[in-house]
């Protein structure tokens, strides 16, 4: 048990090291710099009232969003990745995105934003994970493969329905929709939800991480073991479509992060899910976080989508990491 506590602290602090610093670099870094020790005074309740009101009004909560949605994302995609036992899993991949931004869409279509948008959000989500999960039922049951490929059907239907949403959109929301399509924290000011549900999910599963390292193993491992594998496969797929809708409801699409955090982080960390599920939060926080400070300053004082960041970050890094696992 020691040797437990040992082997995941020292992952886990440099992680939160990570974060701290990537946070710091969040706040100091844009069209104007703050330096550090400006940041530092700040923090014990100094500094001018300038340089506060930037750091803490605008930048704090933007970037709060960020490591939420960054560390939302890297959960559900580490969970689906358990559920499916295929490291190609994640929310985008299985239509749960497609049909968070399908309900907020449609919010917004209607002229609707807030609590209403993240509300609709959470529907789709609900949805899309009902219609996977009903039309990847086989007479055995729900075999991965058959869901997987469910997932990536249901996933372009709702491609195509958003396109069809788009086109029938009115031409002066049409950029705002287009923009928050690619992933965009510009308008996230509001952090708390996302960060509650975030260290919520991660302490309410360390209890669960013996059951998901034995399921990823199998159902059949899981119910010689006494793990109830049907529930917890709902379970899974009900907290993966909740974390889901609130990051796709906070900051729009942002892809990637559900795909390479988890991937990565289990040929460094190993399977075990009670280590790698808080690691993910911090990995895939930072990452967001960063991206979308790149996203801020590549192009001051106009700024990117970070969907758009997270991408070309995401795919060279995936590739690199399907090379190195081998066959």
């Amino acid at each position: 048990m020691r040797d437990m506590r040992l082997q995941a602290f020292v992952p886990l602090g440099l992680l939160a090291l990570g974060a701290l610093a990537a946070l710091g670099v969040s706040l100091g870094v844009g069209s104007a710099s703050i330096p550090l020790d400006r940041l530092w005074a700040i923090a014990l309740g100094e500094g001018d009232g300038l340089a506060r009101t930037m750091v803490l009004e605008l930048r704090l909560p933007r970037a709060l969003s960020a490591f939420a949605v960054g560390g939302l994302l890297a959960v559900a995609g580490a969970l689906m990745q358990v559920l499916l036992r295929n490291p190609l899993a994640d929310p985008y991949v299985l239509g749960i995105s497609g049909g968070a931004a399908m309900g907020a869409l449609g919010a917004m279509m209607l002229g609707l934003g807030g609590m209403l948008a993240s509300t609709s959000a959470f529907g789709g989500a609900l949805f899309s994970t009902l219609l996977v999960f009903g039309l990847a039922h086989g007479r055995g049951g729900w075999a991965p493969t058959r869901l997987l490929l469910t997932g990536i059907v249901v996933a372009s239907g709702w491609g195509a329905m958003i396109t069809l949403m788009l086109a029938m959109t009115p031409a002066e929301r049409l950029p705002g929709m287009l923009y928050w399509l690619m992933g965009d924290l510009s308008y996230a000011r509001e952090p708390g939800l996302p960060l509650a549900l975030l260290a919520l999910t991660c302490i309410g599963l360390l209890p669960l991480g013996r059951s998901l390292n034995v399921l990823a193993r199998g159902p059949r491992q899981a119910a010689a073991l006494g793990v109830d594998a049907r529930l917890l496969e709902w379970g899974i797929y009900a907290i993966a479509s909740l974390l889901t809708a609130v990051a796709v409801a906070t900051a729009g699409s942002i892809g990637f992060v559900g795909l390479v955090v988890p991937h990565m982080l289990r040929l460094v960390l190993g399977n075990d899910q009670r280590i790698a599920l808080p690691a993910c939060a911090l990995a895939g926080g930072t990452l967001l976080l960063l991206a979308d400070t790149l996203a801020r300053t590549v192009i001051a004082p106009e700024q990117l989508p970070v969907g758009v960041i997270t991408a070309l970050l995401g795919v060279p890094t995936f590739l690199f990491l399907l090379y190195r696992s081998g066959p």
